[in-house]
């Protein structure tokens, strides 16, 4: 039998078209990069990059967008055998604006329907699920069936065994009104009629029964427990059955709590921002790490800001993910290390913080 892999996500996937200058309307952008996204695939990136056996779950359209996202997670030694293709779905793109430091406008295209909303029950491999150390959920992929159901499966088939981290990832322009809200600016469809089995509260919840790790910003843990006070957001997620709440306050850092009493809140690491998406994926992919890796909770939160805070210095997401050897540079108090040859040439805008 082969190995357990070190960590399997399971949701987002797409095309990320970011502007190669910094400060500039969309509509003014004459040259953009194109990367590999999407907020879970993102997360298995920072973790290989890291050194973890990595793997994804999810879904492309049958095009050339779709070749390319195979051919990028290889390349970032991401085993990409359950990505699969959907024939009548295009392969999403998102594109960006980057206002450093805290305004960064994403524009979602994902009609009529994204490709990583069809996973099916049926198809998932459940014993590598069960066996994979870590298993990486995502809000969004609760959003519409079928992903809604295959992702409780695939919950209720780890029975909380090893470590399931629940990223709440709310993104309501997914969700059908009245419980997501109508973005035009996304081109993100509604999921269909909205019903009581629609209720994002609802859905959280027996997400939250079945995970061991809860990850959120305030927003999220607000949707998530109707929380958005740390301590009692905190709180609330362990009462919703995880065993570790891990609630980002962006410029306040980090505040982790575990069932067992153990308390860490850590600041940010001051960076200057050039596009602050991205930063909580590679905080996702190094939250894994320390995990895996049996260290303290302190640590673990240290270590995850720090990464968080290179993939905010750069531009691009997936290949803005950071090394080992970068992370341990910044936390030893070195210089940040370069960016990412893609990264704008434009002069750095004021320094901000990111958690």
């Amino acid at each position: 039998m082969p190995a357990p892999y070190d960590v399997i996500t399971m949701g987002r996937i797409g095309v990320d078209l970011y502007p190669l200058r910094t400060g500039v309307p969309l509509a003014q952008v004459d040259a953009f990069g194109k990367f590999l996204g999407g907020s879970a695939t993102n997360v298995a990136v920072a973790a290989a990059r890291l050194g973890r056996r990595a793997a994804v779950i999810t879904r492309t359209g049958r095009d050339a967008f779709g070749d390319y996202l195979h051919q990028a997670l290889r390349e970032f030694e991401v085993d990409d055998r359950w990505v699969t293709a959907v024939e009548r779905y295009p392969t999403p793109v998102t594109f960006c604006e980057i206002f450093p430091p805290d305004d960064f406008p994403l524009y979602f295209y994902r009609l009529p329907k994204a490709p990583d909303l069809e996973i099916h029950g049926h198809e998932l491999d459940l014993d590598a699920i069960r066996s994979a150390r870590i298993f990486w959920m995502t809000g969004t992929g609760l959003c519409a069936e079928p992903s809604r159901s295959a992702t409780l499966t695939a919950l209720e088939a780890r029975g909380r065994s090893g470590i399931t981290v629940f990223d709440l990832d709310w993104r309501p322009m997914f969700w059908p009104t009245p419980y997501g809200t109508d973005a035009p600016a996304t081109n993100a469809p509604s999921a269909g009629s909205p019903s009581a089995a629609d209720d994002p509260r609802e859905l959280y919840a027996r997400a939250l029964r079945q995970a061991t790790v809860a990850v959120g910003n305030l927003d999220e843990c607000e949707v998530a427990v109707g929380e958005r006070e740390p301590e009692a957001a905190a709180r609330a997620l362990l009462a919703a059955g995880v065993e570790l709440a891990v609630v980002k306050q962006g410029p306040k850092g980090v505040l982790a709590l575990h069932r067992d009493g153990t308390r860490a809140e850590v600041p940010p690491v001051p960076v200057e921002v050039v596009n602050g998406l991205g930063a909580g994926d590679a905080f996702g992919g190094a939250l894994c790490h320390g995990l895996l890796a049996g260290w303290d909770l302190e640590r673990v939160m240290r270590y995850a800001n720090a990464a968080g805070a290179i993939v905010a210095g750069r531009l691009a997401c997936s290949s803005a993910m950071p090394y080992d050897t970068e992370v341990g540079q910044v936390l030893a108090g070195g210089p940040f290390p370069a960016q990412d040859p893609a990264a704008s040439p434009a002069p750095v805008p004021p320094a901000g913080a990111v958690s």
